[in-house]
């Protein structure tokens, strides 16, 4: 572990923002009300603190150094990525807050196919990391959840996240080899094993698994600086399928048994609340970019014009309104191996009940992989907001059971205050299904989704006044479902201020978590109230 020590200078003076400017260039610092106030909430959490000061760190000296000077002056620290969060993971404790923006650490510091690892610095987006490699035919094997288009590869390693190849290698941080992590001290650790001189990491499990204890941790045991992943040769074939299934329960045995047989690459489906939402958002046929997509994404230009036309001729009207549809993408290095997955996915479907429909939306998914972010508001601009369980197979329908029942019976509850519900459901490597319950809501929206939708997308939407009646509702539906969660044993991404991680461990375990805590954060500045942590004070 390698300390940052400060200069002598900045030792001297009590002046935090121009302590960090010195460091950072005074272009790199905020302290206007409107940028803090961004800072300071999240897609659930309105501002309650507000951060004193925005920093944005350019490399692994910069954000070292400027961790150690907010740590010395006393105030806290909120690493933030892509301000994705639901779940309180990056926003202000207290005022006395600096929050650390890793928009300007984006650089690809090395790709090498020889080794075949990728290492980015932790403010690189997936979709910038996935446009490096797609030349050299390479890509990470997980690749990305579908906000890849602003979420960062370091906020993904922090808080975790699924979708993309996800189905076959698990979540983000499953493709990891080694990190680079930066102490409330400013001392740097560098994991795993790292070939001559420390500066080509290979090979993650060198010894007990240190680069673990940082993926998953909300940024509050120590901030990541760069992050190296396996790469895999781009798989040469896919094949796409969707199927609609009578229920979520059928549904639900399928996605396992294709998860058990490790058949998908991915895998996403919805309940009819979701599909009701998808149909309110503008045709796909409407969507020239998206039809463009496709096209290209097909290696025969013929093949592709034919795809595009078969979506625009089918847009979205091929699911009942009762079904659960199910899109699966296969891929491989050969053809009859991709033939052999899809067929087997086929006969699994056919076996619980789901009958083939148009694949267009799989297509999609494919075609374009990170999308605009303007599903972060409801498709008349209500608010919308998620929750998840990682479930194992075995659980997923008693569990997706339970929280239809919960519905059920507060039903008028949400009809009165305008509240509908969605699904989503996919699968995690050959062990797991994420259930994604979510909830749309008459609110209107804040700045947090204006600095990520489209403003086009956003001027063709109603904004609404807060509805403090019907987000204290969708509040106690949260924790509810969160509660049926914990009675089974889930696990959870982006575990933020909201899943109970910290004292839902053993004894031995929380004492070694919380010993962990004390060597990187002795003082509990970094991201205070994470994972369980106290919000301030001693861990």
């Amino acid at each position: 572990m390698q300390q940052h020590e400060l200069p002598t200078e900045l030792s001297r003076t009590d002046n935090l923002q121009g302590w960090l400017a010195v460091i950072v260039g005074d272009d790199n610092i905020r302290s206007d009300e409107a940028s803090r106030r961004l800072h300071s909430e999240d897609i659930w959490n309105p501002v309650g603190p507000v951060v004193a000061l925005i920093a944005a760190p350019g490399s692994v000296e910069e954000l070292a150094a400027v961790v150690a000077a907010t740590r010395a002056a006393g105030y806290a620290i909120a690493p933030r990525g892509a301000g994705m969060s639901y779940t309180g993971g990056y926003v202000p404790a207290t005022d006395r807050t600096v929050s650390l923006d890793m928009s300007r650490m984006d650089k690809i510091v090395r790709i090498s196919r020889e080794d075949m690892t990728v290492t980015v610095q932790a403010g690189v987006t997936w979709k910038g990391m996935n446009e490096a490699l797609a030349p050299l035919g390479l890509r990470t094997p997980f690749w990305g959840p579908m906000s890849g288009l602003s979420s960062t590869v370091g906020g993904g390693i922090s808080q975790l996240n699924a979708m993309f190849g996800a189905g076959h290698y698990g979540t983000s941080s499953e493709s990891v080899v080694a990190l680079t992590v930066v102490a409330s001290d400013g001392s740097v650790i560098r994991t795993g094993a790292r070939g001559p001189g420390g500066e080509t990491p290979f090979y993650r499990h060198f010894g007990p698994d240190l680069t673990g204890i940082f993926c998953g941790d909300c940024g509050t045991l120590g901030i990541k600086a760069e992050i190296t992943l396996r790469l895999i040769t781009m798989p040469a074939f896919e094949d796409h399928a969707s199927f609609s299934f009578p229920s979520g329960e059928t549904l639900l045995e399928a996605m396992a048994e294709v998860a058990r047989q490790g058949l998908a690459a991915e895998t996403c489906a919805f309940d009819p609340g979701l599909t009701m939402v998808r149909m309110k958002r503008a045709s796909l046929t409407a969507d020239v970019k998206t039809l463009s997509a496709v096209v290209a994404k097909e290696k025969n230009f013929g093949k592709g014009i034919l795809a595009a036309a078969k979506i625009a001729m089918g847009g979205r009207n091929f699911i009942a309104p009762t079904d659960y549809p199910l899109h699966v993408i296969c891929e491989g290095r050969s053809k009859a191996a991709v033939d052999h997955d899809m067929a087997a996915v086929r006969k699994i479907a056919t076996q619980f009940g789901g009958a083939e429909i148009e694949n267009s939306i799989a297509k999609v998914i494919r075609a374009m992989p990170f999308p605009a972010l303007n599903s972060m508001v409801g498709p008349t601009g209500e608010a919308w907001v998620p929750i998840h369980g990682v479930c194992s197979l075995s659980t997923s329908r008693q569990i997706f059971d339970e929280i239809q029942m919960l519905y059920a019976e507060r039903k008028a509850e949400m009809d009165a205050h305008g509240i509908h519900t969605g699904f989503l459901f996919t699968t995690m490597a050959s062990n797991a299904i994420v259930l994604e319950p979510v909830f749309f809501w008459p609110q209107g929206w804040r700045p947090v989704h204006e600095s990520a939708v489209e403003p086009a997308h956003l001027g063709r939407l109603q904004q609404r006044p807060q509805n403090e009646e019907a987000t204290a509702l969708v509040t106690s539906l949260r924790n509810a479902v969160v509660a049926i969660f914990e009675r089974y044993g889930t696990g959870h991404f982006q575990i933020g201020r909201t899943y109970p991680y910290r004292e839902s461990r053993d004894t031995m375990s929380k004492a070694l978590l919380d010993g962990i805590k004390a060597i990187m954060d002795p003082d509990g500045m970094i991201n205070p109230g994470v994972l369980g942590f106290p919000a301030g004070g001693d861990a």
